[in-house]
């Protein structure tokens, strides 16, 4: 008998439910939450699609819906919502969400192991879930589904084109993590899907790690059921009550904008352009649905921001009367809103400075009510194929204006646009068609990881060489000159505990090899370790096995250039220089900064991306630069042992304490952080299972280990309150 496919999709932020969708509460509640659900009703609809699920936040604040605390939602039959907590209980924007996307990762690894059954193919939406999504990938040999939505790139071309600054940007929007993370997904995608030739062409070529023989254009679909042309008295009635105490001839054909309160829809232009506009403000009405608000102090700066600016320009024109701009309207009005313009001859305007794709645009044709749009993105496609409306260039005033002004000057006009919309909504951009072509893409061009296979199906008759719980330290940093009253008491310590499979095991980080590790390590007169993790994360070496582990590098090893990231550097230096060939290895390219401090990295990342190496840098006491494989760190291999050999993750203690270890206390694994750790892990104490210690070095270790009782057999590493 066939099995039908089980799908999972990510999509992290914002407030995510079967019904009632919040969308335009704020910038993270949008076009993206509404497609997902709408993608995910329509595959579950589909015959060789067994079940698909949402993965999402659990979100615990009273601020929002009990709904979002509920950890599975039936969304229809075959389809589901599965909510995980990770970070804060609260609420969070999505640039707040970063520090805590490893902790989901390493959670939803151990979820899907644990299935009798995994995923035919993981589908991420936007950045965040991108980096979730490549990271379980990368773990698991699932294949990976990528689809942007929007990019930080693009974002911010148009933020620094608009007079932007760019400290001001990086700190508002996180924008160097974000585009991080979308090359991250994009180097570890099978697929990437877009919504239009635009964005794949032009959007997406910017990114160094994007493949375009990868990516595949898939508009998205409109809900004939919900939108189409053909209205209801009682309908109309309802929103015809809603604009009531706005406008004076409610008749008049509106100019409507539906969209979030969000500086890139470029709102108050529009609402400038109708001021300035002796013709618009005899001819039409301004209808500015922009979200459901109660209490402007619960929104966030930037809606308040918005709001603020439409509210002044309207008392600057003296728009009052031919200016609405509702509180409160449900999801199942929408529809209504587009025809109640329609009927009206009115235009649906998205003056946006950026837009991806345009899913409101669509649902305006389909409503019979011709566009005025942004001559960017998606709308470019939408009007090549429906014909409807005008583009215009929504950075220039006057052109915005004037594009308004031509739009609504000609009834004959009007009218064919509204039926080439109708029409081509139809045949262009129905649900049915959608679904078709993406199931035909995935089942035509996924497949999994040849390395990640053979992980998965390791013999299980091997012993667990690591111990019950396994303590990782720095032969770097934590045992670097060590204290000899402390190291005679790890000493003592280590050689009581019952060691390897019956209790904790001791793994040693280091960026040496593992020849120039040993010798310095029996210097410390120290239990034999369980496992060496060596040449900064490259290599994995079990007791006195002199042969690394074949399977680690070989999943590490996957587009791996050597040669090709020394030539990438080859010209910089003037701010790097090689080590000597007997700090170098294999799978790691070692430098020197000439100046101490991140400086050069942004440079380093632009050179590897733009000579296509799946490559990442990482720097390590300010002065000390290792270019790695892109799979390839500390973290990672930490990972790959605890999937290689059934150790969960929350079983493992490591220590951090300089520049560059940011990356080991991040996720499940309990960390200690001495005293006189480096500043950048200062930001590590909103991390639950982070403890920083009073002590420094070794002795912060031991105080460490007695915290969370680690050699003792009541070690409590495992728990989540710490």
């Amino acid at each position: 008998m066939n099995v039908g496919l089980n799908l999972l999709h990510l999509h992290l932020h914002g407030l995510f439910r079967s019904h009632d969708l919040e969308l335009g509460r704020d910038a993270d509640t949008g076009g993206q939450t509404l497609y997902v659900l709408e993608l995910v009703r329509s595959l579950a609809a589909r015959a060789e699609v067994d079940h698909v699920e949402v993965v999402t936040r659990l979100i615990q604040d009273r601020r929002v819906s009990a709904d979002y605390a509920r950890a599975e939602e039936f969304i229809a039959p075959g389809a589901s919502i599965r909510r995980l907590s990770f970070g804060p209980k609260r609420y969070l924007r999505k640039e707040q969400l970063w520090p805590h996307l490893d902790e989901l990762a390493d959670q939803l690894v151990v979820q899907l192991q644990a299935r009798d059954r995994r995923p035919d193919w993981i589908h991420a939406h936007y950045a965040d879930a991108g980096y979730v999504g490549a990271l379980v990938s990368r773990r698991l040999g699932l294949p990976l589904v990528f689809t942007g939505h929007s990019l930080g790139r693009e974002k911010l071309r148009r933020l620094l084109a608009a007079g932007g600054d760019r400290e001001q940007i990086e700190q508002t929007y996180s924008i160097s993590r974000r585009i991080d993370a979308e090359e991250l997904a994009l180097a570890h995608a099978d697929l990437v899907i877009t919504s239009t030739r635009q964005e794949r062409d032009h959007q997406y070529s910017r990114y160094g790690r994007f493949h375009s023989d990868r990516a595949d254009v898939v508009p998205p679909g409109v809900d004939a059921r919900r939108f189409h042309p053909r209205s209801t008295p009682q309908e109309s009635a309802d929103v015809s009550a809603m604009m009531q105490s706005f406008l004076r001839e409610p008749q008049r054909p509106p100019l409507l904008a539906i969209c979030r309160a969000d500086r890139r829809k470029n709102i108050p232009a529009l609402v400038e352009a109708f001021g300035r506009s002796s013709v618009l403000r005899e001819r039409h009405n301004l209808v500015l649905v922009l979200g459901n608000r109660d209490d402007s102090r619960q929104m966030d700066r930037q809606q308040r921001e918005v709001f603020q600016q439409i509210f002044d320009l309207v008392d600057r024109y003296d728009l009052y009367g031919s200016v609405a701009y509702p509180k409160h309207h449900r999801r199942d009005q929408v529809p209504a809103i587009y025809r109640w313009a329609a009927e009206r001859g009115g235009l649906f305007v998205n003056p946006a400075l950026t837009e991806p794709f345009g899913l409101t645009l669509l649902e305006a044709a389909a409503s019979g009510l011709p566009m005025v749009a942004t001559d960017d993105g998606g709308p470019r496609d939408i009007h090549r194929r429906c014909d409807n409306g005008l583009l215009v260039d929504v950075t220039d005033r006057e052109s915005l204006q004037d594009g308004l002004e031509r739009a609504g000057s000609d009834g004959g006009r009007w009218r064919r646009w509204s039926d080439n919309g109708v029409e081509a909504v139809s045949r262009h951009y129905s649900w049915d068609a959608h679904v078709c072509s993406y199931l035909a893409l995935m089942q035509g061009r996924l497949s999994t990881s040849a390395a990640a296979v053979k992980l998965l199906e390791r013999p299980v008759a091997q012993a667990n060489p690591l111990g019950d719980r396994l303590l990782l330290l720095d032969l770097d940093t934590s045992l670097e000159q060590p204290d000899a009253e402390a190291l005679q008491a790890l000493r003592h310590q280590l050689s009581a505990s019952p060691g390897r499979s019956m209790g904790p095991g001791l793994g040693i980080i280091t960026g040496r090899s593992l020849a120039a590790a040993r010798q310095r390590f029996t210097e410390l007169q120290l239990p034999e370790p369980s496992v060496w993790i060596t040449q900064a994360g490259t290599e994995i070496h079990y007791g006195q096995e002199d042969q690394s582990d074949r399977l680690w590098a070989a999943e590490i090893g996957v587009d791996w250039q050597r040669e090709g990231v020394e030539r990438a550097l080859a010209d910089l230096g003037d701010h790097i220089t090689l080590q000597a060939a007997d700090n170098q290895g294999p799978f790691k390219v070692s430098y020197l900064l000439r100046q101490p401090g991140p400086a050069v990295l942004p440079l380093i990342r632009q050179r590897l991306r733009q000579q296509h190496q799946a490559a990442r840098p990482n720097l390590r006491c300010h002065w000390y630069l290792d270019v790695l494989p892109l799979r390839a760190s500390r973290s990672e291999a930490m990972r790959f042992l605890s999937l290689r050999w059934a150790l969960p993750l929350d079983r493992f203690l490591v220590v951090a304490s300089q520049q560059g270890d940011l990356e080991l206390v991040q996720g499940l694994p309990a960390a200690v952080i001495p005293s006189d750790h480096d500043p950048c892990l200062d930001g590590c104490r909103q991390l639950q299972r982070v403890y920083f210690a009073d002590r420094a070095r070794l002795s912060g270790v031991l105080e460490g280990l007695q915290h969370y009782r680690f050699l003792s057999a009541r070690a409590r590493v495992d728990q989540s309150s710490m």
